[in-house]
């Protein structure tokens, strides 16, 4: 840890909204900083039910000349299944939105690594030599993710003349009681958000009533990216603060935030 930011966050009750399986690395950056973590996710991961349609695209992995995984979730549950069944072909190219997703694969001795060096989203990986028309008109491609989800990957690529296939392998849904995140705003007991997707938002906001949405507009609400804080204003959201992206960047964020100004 920058022994410049150190203690940055004493005091500070911070709600982390990541998936469980990525929650703790940022809860324990918030701990270690002197701040208090409180973890609440706003989607919940789950294996599917059905395989069906991952062990298909299993057997016939040396078809496709790229393989993306659209999170660490995508890894978890598509490669783990994969490398249950048989090993990484050799030369088979993966792609990575991000780095915690890239530093999954390589984990699992997956050489070849596609992944953005900045902007983890969709756009930043599309914007690679790799996924260009040139590279991938004519090859087919997988790509692993959960049930819903944006589709500007899919379809750029099949614009690109790729034979794209989506496959899921894992299931979100959001929380169905609201009742800690709502005491703990009514309560006063949060200093800050931090929120990591669109969808987390929404989840959010539709758990809350009216005086605890109120009281979430007195926060500071910390964001990763630049279209989750267009959606936070849009939704109404009033003390939306971007940052760099990953959970580094959203701890910058929080370690240099003027809470003063508003205390």
């Amino acid at each position: 840890m920058n022994q410049a930011l150190q203690n940055q966050l004493h005091g500070k009750c911070i709600l982390v909204t990541r998936p469980v399986a990525q929650a703790a690395e940022l809860a324990a950056q918030i701990t270690e900083l002197g701040g208090e973590a409180v973890c609440f996710p706003l989607i919940n991961i789950s294996p599917l039910e059905n395989w069906q349609a991952v062990d298909e695209a299993i057997a016939r992995l040396e078809a496709f000349s790229l393989f993306i995984f659209i999170s660490p979730n995508a890894v978890t549950f598509g490669l783990g299944r994969l490398l249950a069944r048989r090993s990484w072909p050799e030369g088979l190219a993966a792609g990575a939105v991000g780095p915690g997703t890239a530093k999954m694969l390589r984990e699992a001795s997956i050489g070849n690594v596609i992944v953005p060096r900045a902007h983890f989203d969709s756009e930043a990986l599309l914007s690679l030599d790799p996924l260009q028309t040139e590279q991938v008109s004519g090859r087919k491609v997988l790509i692993l993710r959960g049930d819903g989800g944006r589709e500007i990957l899919a379809e750029t690529l099949r614009a690109r003349g790729a034979e794209v296939e989506c496959v899921t392998c894992y299931r979100r849904t959001p929380p169905t009681d609201g009742a800690f995140v709502v005491s703990l705003l009514c309560n006063n007991t949060l200093d800050a958000v931090t929120l990591s997707s669109s969808e987390g938002l929404r989840n959010l906001l539709h758990l809350l009533d009216t005086d605890s949405f109120e009281k979430l507009l007195t926060l500071p609400v910390f964001v990763p990216h630049q279209r989750i804080a267009d959606e936070a204003v849009r939704l109404g959201l009033r003390r939306v603060v971007l940052t760099e992206p990953s959970d580094s960047g959203l701890v910058v964020g929080m370690c240099t935030y003027s809470w003063s100004d508003y205390e």
